[in-house]
């Protein structure tokens, strides 16, 4: 069990996370506490930005999340997305998203929402004045199981040559359960560590994943930060149920299937024996 002093206010003093031990209440698998922590603290967004884009700190002139929302006030709809547009330097717009459950939609969706995010232009510009446009998922599962990667990157490419048509569109899937597949280049940008820090359970694993670097420190405060705030952690809490209740309905419905196929099969075999039999039954009458 999670020991943490608890404030009202996000913004109240609090003591230093060094102070909590046990299970975290939520991290940030949750989809909420993923936006909270990268919309509240600049120095973490930039620096998962610049690791999953290859970029050193000096490239990056400004990260600016556009989608904001005021934390800890209720949220209407339990179907919201909880995704967070950023634009890069002012030049490239980026929509970074949390899924933890299997909704078997992920291609689709993607692609739906990154369309929608190149569709940048106004009336009279200038196609060249086109922004670059790159959607990065995680998911805590694996999207296409026969070809599991960890760190996946797509682009419009020529199918015979790899010739990229574009660079325009960029589609990265982080696969949260295949940390074991990083390459030395995931690795080389710390890729896998951001992975091991969402993926943390306890206070104790964020402690150490503190004292790797500055980023991961700042990262884990805000866990801290955000966690104290009942607010907060109520809608944690929602977004958790939720996405249970998600999951129910898929395991009731994957049940369903399963008996619905079983009868099938029952009743196919039964139609095949009634067709044997009525074979049998006219070469007799034919005899």
């Amino acid at each position: 069990m999670s020991k943490i002093k608890k404030s009202k206010n996000q913004y109240n003093p609090i003591p230093a996370f060094e102070n909590a031990y046990g299970e975290i209440p939520y991290g940030m698998t949750n989809d909420y506490m993923f936006r909270a922590v990268l919309q509240s603290n600049n120095i973490v967004l930039r620096g998962l930005i610049c690791a999953l884009l290859h970029l050193e700190e000096r490239d990056v002139q400004s990260v600016k999340v556009t989608n904001t929302e005021i934390l800890g006030d209720a949220l209407e709809d339990k179907e919201m997305r909880l995704d967070i547009n950023v634009t890069l330097n002012d030049n490239t717009f980026i929509n970074l998203e949390m899924q933890v459950s299997n909704e078997l939609n992920w291609p689709n969706r993607s692609i739906t929402y990154l369309c929608r995010s190149i569709d940048q232009l106004s009336h009279g510009q200038e196609y060249s004045e086109l922004k670059p446009v790159i959607h990065i998922g995680f998911l805590d599962y694996t999207l296409f199981k026969e070809y599991p990667e960890f760190y996946a990157i797509y682009k419009l490419i020529n199918v015979n040559n790899h010739h990229i048509y574009s660079d325009k569109m960029t589609l990265s899937v982080v696969d949260l359960t295949r940390i074991d597949l990083a390459t030395e280049e995931d690795k080389a940008y710390h890729i896998d560590e951001w992975a091991a820090l969402f993926k943390a359970k306890t206070w104790e694993e964020l402690k150490a994943m503190a004292a790797k670097s500055n980023y991961f420190k700042e990262a884990t405060e805000t866990i801290y930060r955000m966690s104290a705030d009942e607010r907060i952690r109520k809608i944690c809490r929602d977004r958790e149920e939720h996405r249970q209740d998600i999951r129910n309905y898929q395991r009731s419905n994957a049940e369903k299937d399963r008996i619905i196929a079983e009868k099938e099969e029952v009743i196919a075999e039964k139609d095949l024996t009634i067709q044997q039999l009525t074979a049998e039954l006219e070469r007799l009458k034919n005899q």
